[in-house]
């Protein structure tokens, strides 16, 4: 089985984060959600989806929660309508294309560890550090003021990690 494609649509607001500092806050908070939900697959936002997916058998949604709404397979000029059924790894998909509709997400506050993923992001993103974000080597020479940044090109991308937001949403990730 391979999924193909998948549309899902953002929803129109994110939880709140209470706590924050002010530079924090002052952040575009969908940024910050879009970035952790990228990296897991649990939404706590509901949201349509839809994915397309090729082959037959057991077909386990990439995201988390699900509650399917409709599914089709390709008869080759339509999309036929069936109702996909439970199997021992997902829900039973047959030979084919199929198109799976569905609603991810809880519309619930996140736990407190997502939530202080979310706070240890946007604090890390809204920081104004002592020395230069994400530099590998820093000297100075006073004689005749030198200065020297050393910096990693994949700093920025590697927020999640650097944050320690990562280590907190392990467990909403699916290897």
């Amino acid at each position: 089985m391979e999924t193909l494609k998948i549309v899902e649509t953002p929803p129109e607001s994110f939880p709140l984060v209470a706590g924050l500092t002010p530079a924090a806050e002052a952040l575009n908070a969908a940024m910050i959600w879009q970035r952790i939900e990228a990296y897991i697959v649990w939404r706590w936002v509901s949201r349509p989806v839809i994915w397309t997916v090729q082959g037959g058998g057991d077909w386990e949604p990439p995201l988390t929660p699900v509650v399917i709404t409709q599914a089709f397979s390709w008869t080759g000029d339509a999309w036929a309508p069936f109702e996909p059924e439970f199997g021992p790894e997902g829900f039973i998909l047959p030979d084919g294309m199929s198109k799976v509709e569905a609603t991810v997400g809880l519309d619930e506050v996140p736990p407190a560890a997502v939530l202080e993923a979310f706070r240890r992001l946007a604090e890390y993103l809204a920081a104004e550090p002592i020395r230069v974000v994400g530099a590998s080597s820093y000297s100075i020479n006073m004689g005749q003021v030198s200065e020297s940044i050393n910096r990693h090109p994949a700093f920025m991308a590697r927020a999640l990690d650097n944050s320690g937001a990562a280590d907190l949403l392990r467990p909403y990730r699916r290897v």
